[in-house]
């Protein structure tokens, strides 16, 4: 895990947030998850927006701390996991051909491409593509984590549902919400936490 001092602005930042929201009830990595994505979108509505359980996000924590891959759906994503290098096939070329030949999308290949480059227990993050939690969902990938937050008003909502009910451990949001800013927000959660969270 990666251990690291706030910027004052980020110190701040959280402060004005915990005066605005009480998150203190929320298990401590449910708490940590939701208190960065709010500071990355200043939208306080994700403190009720956010679905999971904590026990799926301390079996990705775990995964985190031993080396877990990281795959995302997304090179924003990639960028924006700041901690980490992670997995990104969506501009592969590869990804492509692939989606071309066997008539799915691109962003179904991409999850493929890294699935048959990480194998099970990695830690998926999408923050576009509904498509990606589909092909997770299918390709039965053994996930250690997925966290899937696409936005948008045409199959996000319906997906993240979707992973909901596949049984997979997730972290997912109910709105039509969410975004490459929240996936990576979600993970860097994650990275950043250490021991003391529990506490």
């Amino acid at each position: 895990m990666t251990v690291r001092q706030p910027h004052p602005i980020e110190v701040r930042s959280y402060e004005i947030l915990r005066s605005r929201v009480d998150l203190s009830p929320m298990p401590p990595l449910w708490r940590a998850v939701a208190e960065r994505v709010i500071h990355a979108t200043a939208d306080l509505e994700y403190a009720v927006d956010l679905v999971t359980r904590e026990e799926y996000l301390r079996q990705g924590w775990t995964a985190l701390r031993d080396g877990a891959p990281i795959v995302t759906d997304e090179g924003m994503v990639a960028a924006g996991i700041t901690a980490r290098p992670a997995v990104c096939h969506a501009a592969d070329p590869a990804a492509a051909r692939m989606a071309r030949a066997a008539g799915i999308t691109r962003s179904a290949a991409a999850v493929r491409l890294s699935y048959a480059e990480v194998g099970p227990g990695a830690v998926w993050v999408v923050g576009s593509s509904p498509d990606a939690i589909n092909e997770i969902i299918d390709r039965r990938v053994s996930p250690a984590l997925v966290i899937g937050v696409p936005v948008g008003f045409v199959g996000a909502s319906e997906a993240k549902e979707a992973l909901r009910a596949s049984g997979l451990p997730q972290l997912s949001n109910a709105s039509e919400k969410g975004g490459s800013v929240v996936a990576a927000a979600a993970v860097n959660a994650l990275l950043y936490a250490d021991e003391a969270v529990f506490r």
